[in-house]
């Protein structure tokens, strides 16, 4: 068991029966009163973020984790494979694991957070961008360039995002997996 003194950005603890990451704290001593702990903790499974305070020397049960690198596969049923480039150990992630699975690609790098006492996957982290091609959106009008108009385009790998109106069928975009969103064109190879 460790204490409130023990705690630093990145730890996680298990804290009301579920696994919670600490993204900020502050040690306060007031003039007056006992000294405490303010906290601000993301829930590893929901990503919800809770603040919370601990009272000075409150003990904390801190869990260990690993982040490790996998490559996507394939989707099977409800389920995504990804195996382990070093040792070619595959791993079946349930979808519900996965924040944003409709901008997984076959082969793209993810990275896994593992419970690594009990060595179950946590959560399923995509890169921050990928780039990829539209596959269908209505035909672009030139001249288009000035408004911050958007309209829909399909991607390559199913997802659906909103794209200025510049953008044509077969163009190659960048996009920000944490929000879904168009970042900008990509000069064709």
């Amino acid at each position: 068991m460790a204490t409130t003194a023990d705690i630093k950005n990145g730890l996680c603890i298990k804290f009301n029966d579920k696994l919670y990451q600490i993204i900020e704290f502050q040690h306060v001593k007031p003039g007056k009163g006992p000294a405490f702990v303010r906290t601000k903790m993301r829930q590893i499974e929901t990503g919800k973020v809770l603040d919370n305070t601990f009272s000075a020397g409150h003990k904390i049960d801190p869990v260990r984790i690993e982040n490790r690198e996998y490559q996507y596969l394939y989707q099977e049923g409800s389920e995504y494979v990804f195996m382990n480039n070093e040792t070619y150990e595959q791993v079946n992630i349930p979808s519900k694991m996965i924040e944003k699975p409709l901008f997984l690609e076959e082969g793209m790098i993810c990275n896994i957070l593992f419970h690594a006492e009990e060595e179950t996957p946590l959560v399923v982290e995509l890169p921050m961008y990928i780039i990829s091609e539209v596959t269908y959106t209505e035909p672009g009008v030139k001249g288009d360039t000035a408004t911050n108009s958007m309209k829909a385009a399909t991607i390559a790998t199913g997802a659906e995002v909103k794209v200025p109106l510049f953008i044509d069928n077969g163009e190659i975009i960048k996009i920000d997996t944490r929000t879904g969103v168009y970042v900008e064109r990509v000069k064709n190879k």
